[in-house]
């Protein structure tokens, strides 16, 4: 019987690089594409390109850069960062075996006196997780308001309980992750539109996935920062999105739950 784990980073608190992720990145770096590293891995390309944009979106700086042009007509890179960060997992790794091994040495695990230790996960099923800086806090008498800057220059605002912001501990400059369901963004085409109490965040739609009945739309708001919504497929036809549209991302800041 042998000790066996998975090395897992996280980033204020989520699951940063995985191991799967870390092959992906790898075949990234091997072959420039992401179509081609996917197929590599193996993954479906959507579930790669979401492993992507996770990763730029809790990164400091971006991971993976997306070119297009040129006479190959672009590619996928690891950028200067990435491949430092793929240098550290290495190392890290190599210590992680390491720490297994010795580990074994002084465990008699067929005798029963290694006692099962039980490690307790939560994985968050919301699509849009968006690393941030808190840029100021207003306490009212019940919620707060915490406004989070993005690497993307946008401020995200959040409502949250008074409560919610104690037991975070937080306080302005500290590092936050804004946390919400694809499925509360909404989309519009017109930049003048404005609701009370809404996130309003300008981008450029990167990426479509049309289902039957509904469709995803990755938005670019700039810096590597992504939002997804889902909507139906006939509102994609009403707003006539396609790869490279203008759109304003619009998110109730009662639907952005905070993280650190």
């Amino acid at each position: 019987m042998e000790l066996s784990s998975k090395l897992t980073l996280e980033m204020l608190g989520e699951p940063f690089l995985l191991e799967k992720r870390i092959e992906l990145l790898y075949a990234i770096e091997k072959h420039g594409s992401i179509s081609k590293a996917a197929k590599a891995v193996p993954m479906s390309y959507k579930s790669a390109w979401e492993a992507v944009d996770t990763m730029n979106s809790l990164s400091p700086e971006p991971i993976v850069s997306r070119e297009t042009g040129g006479k190959d007509g672009g590619g996928t890179t690891i950028t200067p960062y990435g491949l430092k960060l793929l240098e550290t997992y290495k190392i890290l790794k190599e210590e992680h075996i390491h720490f297994l091994e010795r580990l074994s040495q002084v465990t008699d695990i067929e005798s029963g006196e290694f006692k099962t230790i039980g490690r307790l996960a939560m994985q968050i099923s919301a699509r849009n997780q968006i690393q941030g800086e808190v840029e100021s806090i207003k306490i009212g008498s019940v919620n707060a308001k915490v406004s989070v800057k993005l690497k993307s220059g946008h401020n995200l605002i959040s409502v949250i309980t008074k409560e919610a912001v104690e037991n975070l501990g937080l306080k302005e400059a500290d590092g936050a992750t804004a946390i919400f369901k694809s499925s509360t963004v909404l989309l519009a085409a017109d930049s003048e539109i404005k609701l009370s109490e809404s996130n309003i965040l300008s981008g450029t739609v990167s990426h479509i996935t049309v289902g039957e009945i509904n469709a995803e739309v990755v938005v670019d708001i700039g810096h590597h920062d992504v939002v997804v919504a889902v909507i139906t497929a006939d509102a994609l036809k009403e707003l006539k999105l396609e790869e490279g549209s203008s759109v304003i991302a619009i998110i109730k800041s009662s639907d952005v739950m905070l993280g650190r």
